[in-house]
């Protein structure tokens, strides 16, 4: 699942992406639990960089999928991507969720769906500890394994519902990248990430010769170079990536 999840950030970037940052994908998985349906409203999900008594330091990811999502639809080692964003490099804290109204289960047997209570995730946010630490350049996946036979809790004997979310949360690194410089700078090569398995990854040198390839899972690689006359293409090989480190590879000169 996280092979797949490092491949989707799979991209060329350059050295005029901001500094200091991080990616992040925010994605859903569940345990099986013994309902037709357990139906959760996200509407929203925001990261806090710092530790405080207060909303300061909360940020709104970006790309966000709202919507209803049926929680039994990512059992058994299934997920789907709840949003994604660029982050500042730093240690984040906590998630929120921001959950709407349309919240509702379906027990077995019945074709109608009950409307499940959420009080705390509808109003201030479902809030859940993180505590891990982003570097500069490294994508990761925060995966939240929602539990949900765990997480829906009968209101006596009335046939209704509270839905009171127990969620684990898992941060990994699931791509590292590669950084270096070409001379002359004017040579402007096309960059190539090419895995044994022949998968590869694209990126160019900006206009002083830097470049840096984000989005590259962990193994070992060869970088080749494409320009064109008066300069030579060039070829590194045995080039080893880890997922949570940029790896800094020899200049290479085309002259």
């Amino acid at each position: 699942m996280l092979w797949t999840a490092a491949i989707g950030f799979a991209s060329c970037s350059d050295e005029s992406d901001p500094a200091g940052s991080a990616h992040m994908e925010v994605r859903l998985t569940d345990a099986p639990g013994d309902y037709e349906e357990v139906n959760v409203d996200i509407r929203s999900v925001q990261i806090l960089r710092e530790a405080t008594d207060d909303d300061n330091g909360w940020i709104t990811l970006d790309h966000i999928s709202p919507g209803v999502y049926n929680l039994l639809d990512f059992a058994n080692g299934r997920d789907t991507l709840l949003a994604s964003s660029t982050l500042p490099a730093g240690r984040i804290s906590q998630i929120r969720l921001v959950l709407g109204n349309n919240n509702s289960l379906k027990l077995k047997g019945e074709t109608t769906a009950r409307p499940l209570t959420t009080p705390s995730g509808q109003t201030s946010g479902l809030k859940l500890q993180i505590n891990a630490d982003l570097k500069s350049d490294v994508t990761y996946v925060l995966l939240l394994d929602f539990d949900a036979a765990k997480s829906i809790v009968p209101r006596g004997n009335s046939g209704q519902y509270n839905l009171k979310p127990v969620i684990r949360t898992i941060t990994q690194a699931v791509a590292g990248g590669i950084r270096g410089t070409v001379t002359p700078a004017e040579a402007k090569p096309g960059i190539l990430v090419i895995s044994a398995a022949n998968d590869t990854i694209g990126g160019f040198a900006d206009e002083t010769g830097n470049y840096l390839i984000k989005g590259v899972p962990a193994g070992t690689y060869k970088v080749q170079f494409s320009t064109v006359a008066p300069f030579q293409n060039k070829e590194i090989t045995n080039v080893v990536v880890t997922n949570d480190q940029i790896t800094q590879v020899p200049a290479v000169d085309l002259d």
